[in-house]
């Protein structure tokens, strides 16, 4: 090749080189600096779409895991409020056994307003049984399971009112075994809102570990690929300013 003032095309391939190497340096300091191989979808369009639709459904995911954990506290609330219906009706059974065995009318009359006592005390409990506005002593709730907006029913469809029909043992009884076949009920519940939050968080960890594994980077391997860019980066420099000195190299030839 001639050697020529007006083209350098040794400083063309050393330009070219260096511009490459440039592009890639960007490349892997965006890497570094975001942690991601795929950060946006000029990256790569198909794994970028993948990833930010996961992501969507990684939120829904929360949102699911959210409406679970508030009907569980709505069920806790309401065990809670049954645990001390329970407490109250036991007690108004050996109560009622003591009225109905007779006895002066002072004691009986005292005997009854313990009674009624417990029964104020058995309304209160279950009218302040609310959690969020949700009262299952008073009304069902529904629950969203999953991201497809399915709903689970919390509650009963008739609950137990807590009130025996009369002052007897027999009539407390009654109200026992309708009160504890609530709780029953409630308390599978809450067993299967426990297992579907187990689900829900399971879910949400799988999907963040996905979509992980589809954008982010392997910081180790970048780093090692950076010092060797940056190395060549300052070779290229080099290269490109022993390339632009060959003319001045002619100048030698005039002299």
């Amino acid at each position: 090749m001639a050697n020529s003032v007006n083209t350098n095309y040794g400083a063309n391939i050393a330009l070219q080189s260096l511009n490459a190497t440039n592009k890639s340096l960007a490349t892997t300091q965006g890497r570094v600096s975001t942690g991601q191989n795929v950060s946006s979808a000029k990256d790569s369009g198909a794994i970028f779409a993948i990833a930010t639709n996961q992501r969507a459904e990684m939120a829904a995911q929360g949102a699911v895991k959210q409406s679970l954990q508030r009907g569980q506290s709505i069920v806790d609330v309401a065990l809670a409020a049954g645990e001390t219906v329970v407490a109250a009706l036991t007690e108004m059974k050996s109560l009622a056994v003591s009225i109905e065995a007779g006895g002066s009318s002072a004691t009986t009359t005292a005997l009854q307003a313990d009674y009624d006592a417990l029964q104020t005390e058995i309304d209160s409990a279950l009218a302040g049984a609310n959690f969020d506005g949700e009262n299952l002593w008073t009304a069902s709730a529904s629950v969203v399971t999953d991201t497809s907006a399915t709903s689970f029913t919390v509650g009963m469809a008739s609950p137990a009112d807590g009130t025996p029909a009369g002052a007897t043992a027999a009539q407390v009884q009654t109200a026992i075994e309708a009160f504890t076949a609530d709780m029953a009920t409630l308390g599978s519940q809450s067993k299967s809102l426990d297992r579907q939050v187990t689900f829900a968080s399971k879910m949400e960890d799988a999907l963040e570990a996905g979509i992980g594994n589809l954008v982010d980077a392997d910081l180790a391997k970048e780093s090692a690929k950076l010092t060797a860019l940056q190395t060549k980066q300052q070779l290229g420099v080099q290269a490109l300013s022993i390339a632009n000195s060959s003319s001045q190299i002619l100048l030698s030839l005039f002299r």
